[in-house]
């Protein structure tokens, strides 16, 4: 795989103890190591990232959310690995499209790269995932991030040690918008690469996204990115981008 570097996977996962097996088996393929955050499930998670076999696990002992475990998976990397590649345990990412996202990384940039998700149409698609990525699309750029398509995939490479470094706040689904903004305020580039994604018909779906519950975080958070941007365009002489 292109460009030369130090790629680990690393998979957050919460109470996905039926589809944890299926993705680690996919992205085995690859050939690259993978770490695997548990962020204090209950529901058998445990016992099943017990059985599978050339894995590194870690635990927390309570769910701390998304963004906390991605944190403790770049904390677990510092010094080993170069680029984070993350991926949803719930299974509609492919693993097979992680060399497309590394070869999308321009030579001698450091960017976050996002998996960009075709195929987000049709029934099977959950209106939540179709409202959510427009939503945030547009509040990452009104924050000041990267003006992007699908700030909401969760399959995407990390720069590392400058992912870790970049103060996000959000611990939850929130992280993964934050950052973005974050990002854009740093400097950091954003490009995006297209993967497919899987939303099985009639297969039960197991998310723990929580339509009103996580729309008023996702407002507060945006909030609170819009004013620290304010204060920034106030304080901070602008140089051409805030």
């Amino acid at each position: 795989m292109t460009p030369d570097g130090r790629f680990r996977i690393l998979i957050p996962v919460y109470n996905h103890a039926g589809g944890i097996g299926p993705v680690t088996e996919r992205a085995r393929r690859l050939g690259l190591p993978m770490w695997v955050v548990d962020d204090g499930s209950t529901d058998g998670t445990v016992e099943r990232l017990e059985a599978i076999g050339g894995i590194t696990v870690i635990r927390h002992d309570e769910n701390h959310g998304k963004g906390a475990a991605l944190l403790t998976g770049f904390a677990a990397l510092a010094g080993e690995a170069d680029w984070a590649v993350t991926l949803d345990a719930d299974g509609q990412h492919d693993p097979a499209d992680i060399p497309s996202l590394i070869r999308a990384i321009p030579k001698g940039q450091r960017p976050i790269v996002i998996g960009r998700r075709e195929g987000m149409v049709g029934e099977d698609v959950p209106w939540t995932s179709r409202f959510g990525r427009k939503f945030s699309n547009f509040w990452v750029r009104c924050a000041g991030g990267p003006d992007l398509s699908d700030t909401q995939s969760g399959m995407r490479i990390y720069p590392l040690p400058e992912a870790a470094s970049l103060g996000v706040r959000a611990r939850r689904f929130q992280f993964e918008v934050e950052i973005l903004v974050r990002a854009g305020w740093a400097g950091i580039p954003v490009v995006e690469a297209p993967v497919g994604v899987c939303y099985t018909p009639g297969m039960k779906r197991i998310s723990h996204f929580r339509p009103f519950v996580d729309f008023c975080r996702n407002s507060a958070t945006f909030t609170r990115l819009i004013f620290l941007r304010i204060i920034r365009w106030i304080i901070i002489p602008r140089r051409g981008e805030i």
